[in-house]
């Protein structure tokens, strides 16, 4: 089927335009987006993994997760998930990274196919937006079908999706939501599908909030626009930015049981770091528009080489209407100021500086450079002249990004071929024009042959640079990121280890301190300490830490501590020993499969006597055990440290940090030690929050540290059992200068923690049951003093004792406390996402509103006249209509 004989099928209605439109950006993104995976080799087209930093640590195991509440294995509901962090709040995290409409497909894949469903997700959201964009563009003014298809598969795979979207899918909903939005705030200049338009605002909102809010702005300031440009009177542009403004209002308030829950989520998280906005230079800004750049903390503007072509022809195509071009070109410009600005940079990310890739918000500048070349194409391709001056700007662009270290030397030819593909392709489809009018005898088989040329030069080099980009990026990043095995050998055998030993809520089950992911728990089954997310709670991350536990991501990344006291606590009666990764070279591999030990363990619910300590945590972590436990069991011996020259090291700066213990010299014929006297037969910990390397006794296994001051710290460590001397000698072989605190050695007396478990158990819960968000435990008779739960406290646990009335959970070292007199003989605990009753609430609110509006509005037009029919395209009177095709 020849151009002339595909135009007059969608012309003739067998199928509209913006279907057709639709459909083409969908499947050129598709394409282009598993061809990119297949030239960097990447899964599942390849033997590289894409499950790099937050992608492997946070969305692959949430998926998971999802899978397992879809399935009705999960342990735990929709608003506690106690497969992490020893009892967390799930909602909020639905909220963040599984509400969108895409998640759900999870279900159809099978579970050990979880990395493959979140890839398919990635395509469909992806491609989903392409086809958005590509109907917005024919909605905002009628041209080439094919023409808005090509240009909505560069929005798809503009920089930021290739480059941070990618692997951070849960922002993609904001990439199909922005065009969407743009679509509403049509219908609201049109009087038409008001509802349709409050649902699109509330599905964008949940889908997910964050990125939805940027692109509520962009397609804001698209309205504002699009009426300064309509020529309406100035009550009817007032009129229509009421109606807009209801539409969001409404249905923002739709989406206000998901979006307040996690709100109030991040209000109670651990804080992460404050960042100062900086922005980057001219060049960095400027080469990020060009084809295969790439950095982490740089705008990825990147939009395709014809489109930015025909954004930059824009100003200079005498075609389009003056103020069209003035409006469009004014908008580009402001927003990229925008996102070098601190004041306006803070605005699109909601006042806050994001802790990571600073330019979030680059996908907005993206889609308005799109929708600024769609109205370069639709007025017709530019003539010579502004299709010179717009590459001359290129040039200029080109040789003051040359200066940038982002561009690479490959970008340079990919740049080229590019060039010539849009150059050559948009020329041509002029000449077509120009022969297509000149009469009839024009229309022959020559215009035929020109234009396939230029289709196939403006196909073929979108195709070819936007690969190139994204393979690029996809190999970068896997280069400069932590990155994480998919579903594999590993994580089959713990999966089925943990589900044979698996006791819950008899005991918990931890898969282990060998960590695959930050998530284990939620990707291999289990209930542990591990646990990553955005909204990590507060009180779990410093009551952890305060106990020896590790982390990272600044302790939003809570780690599994192997410890017998706190396993004692917090009831894990099982624990999986894996070797390490193999995907991480940080260790040598010893070739073994998991295992796991097994111990008895108190109740998840116990009972402590009255007038028990309830003194605040203090800086040794043996202590704060202790405090946990009820008793006495470790002895914390004064340390010597030396240094690989046998002297003592000096005191670091800050001091509470420890001693400085350097990486041995090349001539050090010793290596760091710490010596200490404990009673033989004692189990001897290592805490050593900044050490990174290996400590090993002369007998025992070897513990391995690994931590970064400022965003990891390492968790306390079984070192063997203290010989018949008593003499504790550890040696230390640091991997980078390192950290020792006073106190860094704990003796375990494992008779004492015996009995203390066994005095737990007999005045502990007889039977504990959970449902979902509730955890109901039957006591001894005559138990008094303290009801203790092995969870942590967060904001939103009410508890009764007995038959009395539910009140806020009292907090015992961080975790939950039910105060409880002889009469009581059981305590029950619910917990109520905080912020779910005010959202409820809201939403409530707004559908009954839109009810209301939708009768009143019903009964309005019932009673006044027939409308008259609506005009057959949007163009205002000063865009004036060119032919479709």
């Amino acid at each position: 089927m020849d151009r002339s004989t595909l135009s007059k099928a969608v012309s003739g209605g067998h199928f509209s335009p913006k279907k057709a439109a639709a459909l083409l950006a969908a499947t050129l993104t598709v394409a282009v987006f598993c061809a990119a995976d297949t030239i960097a080799r990447s899964y599942p087209f390849g033997p590289r993994t894409r499950s790099v930093n937050d992608l492997g640590n946070q969305y692959v195991p949430f998926h998971a997760h999802l899978w397992d509440l879809l399935h009705g294995r999960a342990d735990g509901g929709l608003f506690v998930n106690w497969q992490s962090g020893f009892g967390s709040s799930f909602l909020p995290d639905l909220g963040t990274y599984l509400s969108s409409p895409f998640a759900l497909l999870v279900v159809v894949f099978p579970r050990d196919e979880i990395d493959l469903a979140v890839y398919v997700i990635t395509v469909l959201k992806t491609a989903s937006a392409g086809a958005a964009m590509a109907w917005l563009l024919l909605s905002l003014r009628p041209g080439r079908w094919w023409g808005a298809g090509l240009l909505g598969a560069s929005y798809a795979m503009c920089g930021w999706s290739v480059a941070v979207a990618s692997y951070n899918p849960m922002w993609l909903d904001g990439l199909v939501a922005l065009p969407l939005l743009c679509l509403v705030g049509e219908w609201a200049m049109q009087r038409r599908r008001p509802l349709l338009g409050v649902l699109i605002v509330a599905l964008a909102w949940i889908a997910n909030f964050y990125t939805a809010y940027m692109a509520t702005l962009a397609a804001g300031l698209v309205l504002l626009l699009r009426l300064w440009l309509s020529g309406v009177a100035g009550r009817r542009r007032l009129e229509t930015v009421g109606r807009a403004a209801v539409t969001v209002a409404l249905g923002v308030g739709l989406a206000a049981p998901l979006v307040i829950v996690v709100y109030f989520g991040t209000k109670h998280a651990h804080p992460g770091r404050v960042v100062q906005f900086k922005a980057v230079s001219t060049q960095d800004l400027l080469a990020r528009l060009l084809p295969t750049s790439y950095s982490f903390n740089s705008p990825a503007v990147y939009v395709g080489t014809a489109a930015l072509l025909l954004a930059l022809s824009l100003p200079f195509h005498r075609a389009v209407p003056r103020q069209v071009r003035a409006g469009w070109t004014l908008l580009v410009a402001a927003v990229a100021l925008s996102l070098q600005w601190g004041p306006t940079h803070l605005v699109w990310h909601a006042f806050a500086t994001p802790q990571g890739s600073a330019y979030r918000q680059a996908f907005v500048l993206c889609a308005l450079l799109v929708i600024a070349a769609w109205q370069a194409l639709s007025y017709g391709p530019p003539d010579r002249r502004a299709l010179g001056v717009a590459g001359a700007l290129l040039v200029l662009i080109s040789a003051v990004a040359s200066r940038s270290t982002l561009v690479r030397p490959v970008g340079w030819g990919v740049l080229l071929l590019a060039v010539i593909g849009s150059v050559g392709g948009l020329a041509l489809l002029r000449h077509t024009d120009a022969d297509g009018s000149a009469g009839p005898a024009s229309t022959g088989r020559r215009r035929t042959v020109l234009a396939g040329l230029a289709l196939a030069l403006l196909f073929g080099g979108q195709f070819g640079e936007t690969a190139a980009t994204s393979a690029v990026a996809t190999r970068l990043r896997l280069g400069q990121m932590d990155d994480y095995a998919p579903w594999g050998a590993r994580q089959q055998a713990q999966a089925e280890e943990i589900a044979q030993a698996d006791g819950w809520p008899r005991y918990r089950t931890d898969p282990g301190r060998e960590q695959t992911v930050g998530n284990d728990p939620m990707l291999v089954g289990g209930q542990g300490a591990q646990y990553y997310s955005s909204l990590t709670a507060d009180v779990l991350s410093r009551t952890l830490t305060a106990v020896g536990g590790g982390y990272t991501s600044r302790g939003r990344s809570v780690q599994s501590l192997d410890n017998d006291v706190t396993d004692a606590v917090l009831s894990v009666g099982a624990r999986v020993h894996s070797p390490p990764d193999p995907h991480q070279n940080w260790f040598p591999q010893d070739g073994t499969g998991p295992t796991v030990s097994r111990a008895d363990v108190p109740p998840l619910v116990t009972v402590r006597p009255s007038g028990v300590s309830s003194a605040a945590f203090g800086p040794s972590p043996f202590r704060n055990q202790e405090l946990l436990l009820g008793t006495r069991v470790y002895t914390v011996p004064r340390t010597t440290v030396l240094t690989s020259h046998g002297r003592p090291p000096q005191t670091g700066d800050p001091a509470e940090l420890g001693l400085v213990i350097g990486v041995p010299t090349p001539d050090s014929t010793q290596k760091p030690t710490i010596s200490a006297q404990c009673p033989a037969g004692d189990e001897v910990y290592l805490w050593a929050p900044h050490f990174s390397g290996t400590a090993r006794m002369t007998s025992g296994p070897t513990g391995r540290f690994r931590s970064d001051i400022g965003t990891k710290i390492a968790p306390m460590q079984r070192l063997g059992t203290v010989p018949a001397s008593g003499r504790v000698r550890i040696e230390l072989d640091p991997n980078r200068t390192s950290r020792v605190p006073g106190g860094a050695v704990g003796c375990l007396d494992t008779t004492r923690l015996h009995d203390a478990v066994e005095r737990l158990r007999s005045t502990g819960a007889t039977r504990v049951t959970v449902s979902g968000s509730t955890i109901r435990a039957e006591l001894p008779a005559g138990s008094r003093g303290t009801a203790v739960v092995a969870a942590p406290r967060i904001a939103g646990w009410r508890c009764a004792a007995g038959d009395a009335d539910a009140v806020p959970a009292g907090e015992f070292h961080g975790l939950i406390a039910v105060p409880v007199d002889s009469s009581a003989t059981s305590v029950s605990c619910t917990f109520h996402p905080p912020g779910l009753r005010l959202g409820t609430t809201v939403g409530a609110a707004s559908l009954l509103a839109l009810i209301l509006l939708g009768a009143f509005t019903a009964v309005r037009r019932r009673r006044a006249a027939p409308p008259s029919a609506p005009p057959t395209t949007t163009t205002s009177p000063r865009e004036p209509v060119t032919r479709a095709l």
